[in-house]
C-alpha cells in the first residue's frame, strides 16, 4: 500500500486538522487530549486508511456494517466506531468485536460462532448512533449473548430536521431510562449532527446536546451504566464550534481525504 504522494497528502491534512484542534482547545481552555479525532473512512479505500494510520490516526468510523467488519479485519490495531444508521437485523455484524490490544480496539470475529466469540473474550467497539428503543434492545440482546457490555452513544436530533435520525430532546430521558435498566449496554454519551446552516444555528445544535448531556448526567447520577461523558459532534465543516461547545469526539472525513 505504499503510495508516497497519497501518504504525504493525507499526512499534511491530518497535521493541519490536528493543529486546528490544538489551537481551538487552547483558546477554549481545554486539554487537547480531551478531543478524539475519528477518521470517517466510508468514502475511501484501504490505501487511504493505511496512510492515515501512518499519519498517526488511531480511530476510524464506518457507517455500513459489512465494511465495518471487513475493515476491522484488515486493520486490527486501531479503534473502530460504527457511525451509521442501525438496522436491527445487522446488529450482530458490529456487536461481535474482540481485541487483544485495548478495550477500545475492535478486531472482527466475523465467521465465528457465538460460543467461539465468547472464548476470545470479546470487547465491543463504540457504536455512535442508537436512536430508538428498538435498536437499543436489539443491541442489548446481542451483547448479552456474547457476555459483553456494549458501549453506545445515543443519537439526538438537536436540529429538529425530519431528514435526520435521532431521538428528540424531549424523548431522550425515556430512552435513557430504558437503557439504565439494561445489563449489557453502557451509554458513554450523546451524538448529534448539525444542519448545513449558519454558524449560530450550528452552535445552538451543539450547545443543546451539551446541555442535554449535563442535565441527564445529573438525572441519572446513580446509574451504573449511564456514564454520559462523551459528546460526538463536529465534522469537517463545523468541528471548530463543536470543540468550543464541548465535543470530545470529532467525526471527520473529507477534511482528511481531500
Amino acid at each position: 500500500m505504499g503510495n508516497a504522494g497519497l501518504e504525504e497528502r493525507i499526512a499534511a491534512n491530518v497535521a493541519e486538522i490536528m493543529a486546528s484542534i490544538a489551537e481551538v482547545c487552547w483558546r477554549s481552555g481545554r486539554d487537547t487530549g480531551s478531543v478524539r479525532l475519528v477518521a470517517v473512512s466510508k468514502t475511501v479505500g484501504l490505501p487511504e486508511i493505511d496512510a492515515a494510520i501512518a499519519a498517526g490516526l488511531s480511530d476510524f468510523g464506518e457507517n455500513r456494517s459489512q465494511d465495518f467488519v471487513s475493515r476491522q479485519a484488515a486493520f486490527k490495531a486501531v479503534n473502530w466506531h460504527f457511525i451509521g444508521r442501525i438496522q436491527t437485523n445487522k446488529v450482530r455484524d458490529f456487536v461481535q468485536a474482540s481485541t487483544e490490544v485495548t478495550e477500545a480496539t475492535a478486531t472482527a470475529t466475523a465467521g465465528l460462532t457465538e460460543s467461539t466469540a465468547l472464548a476470545v473474550a470479546p470487547i465491543a467497539a463504540l457504536v455512535h448512533s442508537v436512536a430508538s428503543e428498538r435498536a437499543l434492545l436489539a443491541i442489548d440482546r446481542r451483547a448479552t449473548s456474547l457476555a459483553i457490555r456494549q458501549p453506545l452513544l445515543i443519537e439526538v436530533n438537536t436540529s429538529g430536521e425530519s431528514t435526520k435520525d435521532g431521538v428528540t430532546l424531549a424523548g431522550l430521558p425515556k430512552l435513557l431510562e430504558t437503557a439504565s435498566n439494561l445489563a449489557s449496554v453502557s451509554i458513554e454519551g450523546l451524538m448529534t449532527m448539525a444542519p448545513i446552516a449558519d454558524t449560530d444555528t450550528v452552535r445552538q445544535c451543539f450547545s443543546a446536546l451539551r446541555e442535554a448531556r449535563d442535565a441527564m448526567q445529573a438525572s441519572f447520577a446513580g446509574s451504573e451504566n449511564l456514564r454520559l461523558n462523551e459528546l460526538s459532534m463536529g465534522m469537517s465543516d463545523d468541528f471548530i464550534p463543536a470543540i468550543e461547545e464541548g465535543a470530545t469526539i470529532l467525526r471527520i472525513g473529507r477534511g482528511i481525504w481531500r
